[in-house]
């Protein structure tokens, strides 16, 4: 994939389509404590209301709207020489 077609900054003009009469704004961002991966929190004011939305670091640098898979424990087996 190539990460500049997820760049931040592309998703989030996906997602809010912002302008000058209806910007969107940074309010949150950080890292989680558990895995140190990274989000951002976007919101907009909207006719309809607030729009919020987080996005989520992958490891490819992508930002998505879901949040990336944690690795989980594995097994796999080997087979020995005889």
């Amino acid at each position: 994939m190539n990460t500049s077609e997820r760049s931040l900054r592309l998703v989030v003009d996906k997602w809010f389509a912002p302008t000058p009469a209806m910007p969107a704004r940074v309010t949150e961002f950080g890292r989680f404590t558990s895995n140190q991966r990274r989000y951002v929190r976007i919101e907009a004011v909207r006719p309809e209301g607030l729009l919020v939305i987080f996005f989520f670091r992958h490891d490819d640098g992508s930002w998505n709207v879901f949040p990336p898979i944690s690795e989980m424990p594995a097994m796999r087996a080997c087979q020995l020489a005889a």
